[in-house]
């Protein structure tokens, strides 16, 4: 059995093929522990970072002042040696393909070849760039969230975000700290000022659930969820900082514009806090995708190929999700693989 990638998903489906006795290696193309917790930007503390959910059979410590990317490969790197789990890196799968009995993965490291796979590759490795008209002509900087250093570096700088779920909301109370920013995002942001209960959560994962099995990619639920309204955000509020702009029509060498009514705003940096999408690329030689552009998925198992599970993807992408989703990937797959 093969588990493609180390992070959450891929470490809770490895602690379960362990406890299930089955013969398993992970691959994971990082060359260190951490998953795409370790590459996050260095000012996300524990305590500020969204759904954090233990590892199975060994929970998270440490101080919740601490740096987020630091935390959680120590934590990550921890939890692989204490359960002895075989992780090999670096290792990049490029292309799986089918076999007579399972699949081969061709890798930087040779081919490897299993009976059933669980893919557990996330999203961090595919930043979304929207298209827009004159993007290619505007002569500031352009970063995405999976690259912002610090808000130190825009200092004396207008910097517009763009983005309306959760990390985009907090890179801009933080940049708004040290400079000037404007908000854009498609649609009104949409506020929650109680606690994320139990209810929400369900809702929120059967609207995901729901379009993968329609064969539709996954979308954001932040719609469902609602933005956490948090004394930080408050204070953001009554700076002014979270009156958006609804989104652009073109990019012009200076800034952005709108068609109706036509207007212009210049700026000096353009931050995309425009999401992910599911880093699948190595599976497209099985032919998984359907008319609507998804990947059809009945809890964690491919529907066109029940030897494939797809963990921390779509309804399983939060960190308690992904604990869950390795927990029933392996279940499933291992009765399968056994009729």
């Amino acid at each position: 059995m093969v588990v493609i990638g180390a992070g959450q998903a891929g470490l809770s489906a490895a602690h379960h093929l362990q406890r299930a006795g089955a013969d398993f290696v992970v691959l994971d193309a990082d060359a260190a522990p951490g998953g795409a917790w370790q590459h996050r930007w260095s000012s996300l503390r524990l305590d500020r970072a969204n759904g954090i959910a233990d590892l199975p059979g060994l929970p998270l410590t440490g101080d919740p002042a601490e740096r987020a990317s630091t935390a959680m490969a120590r934590y990550f790197a921890e939890y692989e040696a204490h359960f002895a789990l075989p992780v090999r890196r670096p290792v990049a799968v490029r292309r799986v393909t089918r076999t007579d009995d399972g699949f081969a993965l061709d890798t930087g490291e040779g081919t490897w070849t299993t009976r059933g796979l669980v893919n557990a590759t996330g999203t961090w490795s595919r930043p979304f760039w929207p298209a827009y008209p004159g993007r290619g002509t505007f002569r500031g900087r352009q970063l995405h969230a999976a690259q912002f250093p610090e808000a130190a570096d825009f200092a004396d700088q207008h910097v517009l975000v763009v983005g309306g779920g959760i990390s985009a909301l907090q890179l801009l109370v933080e940049v708004a700290e040290v400079t000037r920013t404007t908000w854009v995002t498609r649609r009104p942001p949409v506020w929650r000022d109680t606690d994320f209960d139990p209810d929400a959560g369900r809702a929120a994962v059967a609207l995901v659930e729901q379009r993968v099995r329609a064969g539709l990619p996954p979308g954001s639920v932040v719609s469902v969820t609602g933005l956490p309204v948090t004394d930080e955000v408050r204070r953001a509020r009554e700076r002014g900082v979270l009156d958006r702009l609804p989104a652009f029509d073109r990019m012009t060498p200076t800034g952005v514009g709108w068609d109706d009514p036509r207007r212009e705003l210049d700026v000096d940096v353009v931050l995309w806090a425009t999401g992910f999408r599911a880093a699948l690329d190595h599976l497209a030689p099985l032919h998984l995708r359907v008319p609507g552009g998804g990947i059809v998925v009945d809890g964690t198992r491919v529907v066109a190929e029940p030897r494939l599970h797809l963990v921390g993807y779509g309804p399983s992408a939060s960190t308690i999700g992904a604990n869950r989703a390795g927990r029933t990937a392996v279940q499933e797959l291992l009765a399968t693989l056994a009729g």
